[in-house]
């Protein structure tokens, strides 16, 4: 489509506008392609509008860019003038005001329909023409098509046949019910549809983009459904009116007698129907437009119709319309096969028997056998419409209801009860097809409400949607109710109570009821009728599947995208034939009456969520929710939603369960498998203030012992190409949380924030990738600090929001620490220990991360071990009943073991941990494992040697020369003296370093290197100390003792288990001995494959009470 744009070059003034065709597009030298010439050199280049539709939407600009679409060429030349010069690095992403409302000015807005289509039809690839702005107002573009949607099938077919069984009052209950619901939700929908644009799909974009996707893909779905079935319900009334009162004699099936005859109907509705929905979909196929130009010769035939009704009812006053029922005793006569309402008759002075005798017995004599009831009872004429003056009012003011086959019979006239009713069957008398109580009747009359939707899907095509909208559908809404109400009491006052619950016109010759109201004569309201009928099925197999098109181009149901593709022209091809295939169903159910409730649910859901949209919008009070329709309030839209969901369940319980069941179905389908959307929409806004409500709540104290459950922070690592070192510790975390409570997973980027932007968010979609790979639900916070150790302090300090803040950090071991040529590594590591400590938080380390089982592994039997040295709170206890709540470890058993001393009584200890154990409701096996003193191993004063001599030989390689000897000579000082105190950093030792030393290899050494003057400082220096065992720090030598020891205990009780928890020893107090702390957790785990230490948060996180 060819637009023209004003374009104003730099430097002339406004009156020398140029006009330029939207074709002609600058190439890449900033000159015109075509139609250009020497004077447009200093034209500003003009944003380029695209009106392409998106991948998956309805034709609408990206939410993201709202009105403009920036090409490549006007890059880079937006402003070349020196007005705006401070503004101008701004340009590339921020447009001037002046192009923006430029572009606002030149945005219209059509649906994406018919009228598109038509013109791809008759143009057959030619050019294009010229878009036309919208020019429909409101009486036209909203008021008639809701009028025409709403008025049909039910108010023709059905009406009387409700107010003749309800009465006057309930069906007027009914009526007001119905009316109201729709009138809330219409105000609902005004406001909701005049706060901005709504695009083509209508009555779904509004809902999807106000309750979110999952809402707008489900209650999308059922509008759609519901739209298809009133497709059917219009077919099925369609040949309703052609084989009962147009030509009765096409029916294919026909019954040989009365009792068939409810089936041959419902059979001869299945074959028309299927043949009228065959033709109906070729129709809509091959010509949108006629369907289109005839909406309004179909909107004629419903005016005509009202109006003959009340014409009809204005002639009752004068001269009612001669309809007589015959009536025997009280009942009512199928008035068919008899032309005298009348047993016997006299003909030349003989007596002689009617058609009517021949119909209740034997034979034609006056001595034939003869049913009871007609025997006893007379036969009386009376007229089916008295008129408006009549008093009929006051005998059709109360209901009555009965079951399927119970007879009609006309209120308070005289007649003798039948001794025998086993016959009445058979007999040609007016009966209830179906049993009729009030709530089948509201889900039968709600259909002829449904329509107020016409309106919104068409608001791409009026002049001004936001004032047409409310005003049309609320004046439409207003008329039908006027119409619906007047005719309750209208046919209650002048149609006669026999003839009004006799659905099918039996006793007035087979006449449409309505029919025979109307004025100048039955045929207008049946043509009418009928036509009404055909259009209105029609339409709805003209919108739905355009709707169904739009749902699929949205991309929200994968399973629909098919759906989204249609003809060249955008005609939806696969929509229409799925549409058919499900319009078939409803028409094999046959019964108008029982196609009714099903999409009475399928709309009141849709109104339901109508309401929801616009009342959770105006208690959240977003920003962007300014309607310009100003009469609407919450509580409105609260009451019309309850009354949607009553009017559902007074329907038809069952029916309001499947449709909730299939709603509910699609909603988790499209949250589990659609498409990632973010529209702004109200149930995001919920969730926030949702969320905020609690967060609130949160603050107000800690959580009680009882709700205590691990919020873990998981630090992890990435290498230089910014992946998840340790991806293990994900799948850690989800077999310890089950998806239950906060997960944090941080991470810390060394640098600023400005050079490390990139590689923190490539980190984070890096990360969050592996959470959705291991299955982690949690978020991701990447942290850019100007190093290491400042950032995972900056993580457990302020990570979480309010009361939903970790408790707990996990991290792997640093495998690394010895190797490691950063001695950074292993005290940020010890650092991180000091700071969970101070914050009160819980620790778990786990060793040897990248062996643990993953998510899709199933450990077979087999036991996660709890070495219990020190109270922790319980968190040893805890941690394993969560781990056995996951899959992967639910087969393994827990076994406890607790240290006893040379003091302690070990058979007391185990009983007194079993009844702890019982109190907490958890199974495990116990065992206390006795730890007598013994000496202290020459292996131990080995190892602490080694560590101590590695710890001063890696610093005196770290120190200048001055300060090298200046450190020698004080460590050499410290060792001379009996009691010094010693705790060193330890870091990686280099390969040269001996594991074992011996006082030979030590004098060897220190030979060697009085020998060779140039050998490397540090290690001669190193040697100046004169290390002796008895010269060793005690304190390193019984916690050296203590990690050898307890070592041996686990390995020996535990190599086999699954896992192995552990208390985690606090790091030193004094910094100096940090290395040393390394080395004392290296020897107590080796010899370990999986475990997991764990430092309790200095909380009590299980109890044994309820």
């Amino acid at each position: 489509m060819t637009e023209r744009f004003v374009v104003i070059p730099v430097g002339q003034s406004d009156n020398e506008n140029i006009e330029v065709d939207s074709n002609s597009v600058p190439d890449d030298d900033g000159e015109e392609g075509t139609g250009g010439d020497g004077d447009n050199q200093g034209v500003i280049p003009i944003l380029e509008y695209s009106r392409e539709p998106n991948k998956y939407g309805d034709g609408n600009p990206k939410e993201s860019s709202p009105f403009i679409n920036n090409t490549d060429n006007d890059k880079g030349t937006l402003y070349d003038g020196k007005n705006m010069a401070l503004f101008e690095e701004e340009m590339d992403s921020n447009p001037m005001v002046s192009s923006l409302l430029s572009n606002l000015a030149n945005y219209t807005n059509l649906t994406q329909g018919v009228r598109e289509h038509e013109e791809a039809d008759e143009e057959e690839g030619a050019k294009k023409k010229a878009v036309t702005s919208p020019q429909m107002g409101t009486f036209i573009g909203v008021y008639l098509p809701c009028l025409q949607n709403i008025l049909g099938v039910i108010l023709f077919l059905r009406m009387t046949w409700i107010v003749g069984t309800a009465g006057i009052l309930e069906t007027f209950i009914i009526v007001a019910m119905c009316c109201t619901c729709t009138m809330l939700t219409a105000i609902s929908m005004s406001a909701i549809a005049t706060n901005g644009v709504v695009p083509a799909g209508g009555s779904y974009y509004m809902i999807s983009r106000s309750l979110g996707p999952e809402f707008g893909g489900a209650v999308g779905l059922c509008f759609y459904l519901g739209t298809t079935f009133a497709g059917a319900m219009y077919i099925l009334g369609t040949i309703e009116i052609l084989l009962t009162y147009i030509v009765p004699n096409a029916a294919i099936f026909k019954a040989e007698d009365k009792e068939h005859e409810a089936e041959a109907l419902l059979n001869n509705m299945r074959v028309y129907g299927t043949c009228c929905l065959a033709l109906m979909s070729i129709v809509v196929f091959v010509g949108v437009k006629y369907v289109n130009k005839l909406a309004l010769v179909f909107l004629a035939c419903v005016v005509l119709s009202i109006l003959a009704i009340y014409a009809g009812v204005i002639k009752t006053i004068f001269e009612p319309p001669d309809f007589p029922i015959c009536l025997l005793g009280n009942r009512s006569l199928q008035n068919h096969n008899f032309d005298k309402c009348l047993k016997t008759e006299e003909i030349d002075n003989v007596t002689v028997t009617t058609q009517l005798w021949g119909l209740f017995c034997d034979g034609p004599s006056l001595n034939a056998s003869c049913n009871d009831y007609f025997r006893d009872n007379e036969v009386t004429q009376v007229q089916g419409i008295p008129g408006l003056l009549s008093g009929v009012i006051s005998e059709n003011m109360w209901s009555a209801y009965g079951p399927s086959g119970m007879l009609v019979e006309k209120i308070n006239f005289p007649s003798r009860p039948a001794t025998n009713t086993s016959q009445d069957v058979y007999m040609p008398y007016v009966v209830n097809d179906i049993a009729t109580f009030f709530t089948l009747l509201v889900g039968i009359y709600f259909p002829s409400v449904t329509g107020i939707m016409a309106g919104s899907n068409r608001s791409g095509d009026l002049r001004d949607a936001q004032k047409s909208i409310p005003i049309g559908t609320i004046l439409a809404i207003a008329t039908t109710t006027f119409i619906y109400l007047s005719c309750v009491v209208l046919f209650g006052a002048c149609i006669d109570g026999t003839v009004l619950r006799d659905k099918f016109g039996d006793s007035v010759k087979g006449n449409l009821v309505i029919g025979t109201l109307s004025w100048p004569s039955p045929w207008v309201i049946v043509i009418g009728s009928f036509f009404s009928c055909c259009g209105a099925g029609l339409q709805s197999l003209t919108g739905a599947p355009r709707l169904l098109q739009a749902i699929a181009r949205d991309g929200i149901v994968p399973f629909l995208e098919v759906f989204g593709h249609g003809k060249a022209n955008g005609e939806p091809t696969w929509a229409l034939l799925l549409t058919a295939a499900i319009c078939e169903t409803g028409i094999l159910i046959a019964s108008l009456d029982a196609v009714a409730p099903i999409l009475s649910m399928f709309f009141l859901m849709c109104y339901l969520f109508v309401n929801l949209a616009c009342a959770l919008q105006t208690l959240l009070r977003t920003p962007n929710w300014r309607p310009r329709f100003k009469f609407y309030h919450w509580a409105l839209s609260f009451l019309g939603m309850s009354l949607c969901l009553a009017l559902m369940f007074i329907s038809s319980w069952y029916y309001a369960l499947v449709a909730m069941m299939i709603a509910g179905c699609i909603y988790k389908y499209i949250e589990y498998r659609g498409a990632e959307k973010e529209w702004g929409d109200g149930i995001r806004g919920l969730s926030l203030n949702a969320a905020r409500y609690a967060l609130m709540r949160l603050e107000e104290a800690p959580p009680h012992t009882k709700n205590w459950r691990p919020q873990v922070m998981v630090l992890l690592n990435v290498d230089s190409e910014m992946s998840v070192k340790h991806p293990r510790l994900l799948s850690f975390t989800t077999q310890l949380k089950a998806g239950k409570g906060l997960t944090i997973v941080g991470n810390v980027l060394e640098g600023t924030y400005l050079t490390k932007e990139t590689e923190a968010k490539r980190a984070e979609t890096n990360i969050k990738s592996a959470m959705s790979a291991e299955k982690t639900k949690g978020f991701c916070h990447v942290v850019v600090s100007s190093n290491l150790r400042d950032g995972f302090s900056y993580l457990i300090q302020s990570a979480g929001l309010g009361g939903m803040k970790h408790n707990t950090v996990l991290m792997a071991w640093p495998g690394t620490w010895k190797q490691s040529n950063d001695p950074q590594s292993w005290r940020n590591f010890i650092e991180t220990i000091r700071e969970t400590t101070a914050a009160h938080q819980a620790l778990l380390v786990a060793k040897n991360v990248d062996s643990f089982p993953t998510n899709q592994d199933r450990l077979g039997e087999g036991t996660i071990d709890v070495w219990w040295i020190v109270h922790d709170g319980g968190m040893l206890m805890l941690l394993p009943f969560l781990l056995r709540q996951h899959k992967v470890w639910r087969k393994c058993k827990m076994r406890i073991f607790t240290v006893a001393q040379m003091d302690d009584n070990s058979i007391q200890m185990k009983k007194d941990l079993q009844t702890f154990l019982y109190h907490l409701r958890l199974d495990a096996e116990v065992e206390v494992v006795e730890m007598h003193d013994s000496d202290i191993s020459a292996f131990t004063y080995e190892k602490t040697l080694v560590m101590e001599q590695r710890s001063q030989m890696l610093k005196q390689m770290q120190l200048s020369r001055t300060e090298r000897e200046r450190e020698a000579q004080l460590i050499h000082d410290r060792n001379t003296a009996s009691h010094a105190a010693m705790n060193d950093k330890a870091d990686a030792a280099p390969e040269r370093v001996h594991m074992t030393w011996t006082k030979e290899k030590f004098f060897t050494e220190r030979n060697r290197h009085r020998v060779e003057p140039n050998a490397n400082m540090g290690v001669r220096d190193l040697f100046n100390m004169k290390p002796e065992w008895e010269s060793l720090n005690q304190s390193n030598v019984r916690r050296m003792h203590t990690a050898v020891k307890l070592n041996e205990v686990v390995v020996n009780k535990s190599q086999g288990a699954h896992l192995v928890l552990l208390n985690m020893p606090g790091p030193p107090r004094n910094r100096g001995g940090d290395e040393n702390y390394m080395e004392f957790l290296e020897v107590l785990l080796e010899g370990l494959n999986r475990v997991l230490l764990v430092r309790g948060g200095g909380r009590e996180v299980i109890t044994i009470y309820s």
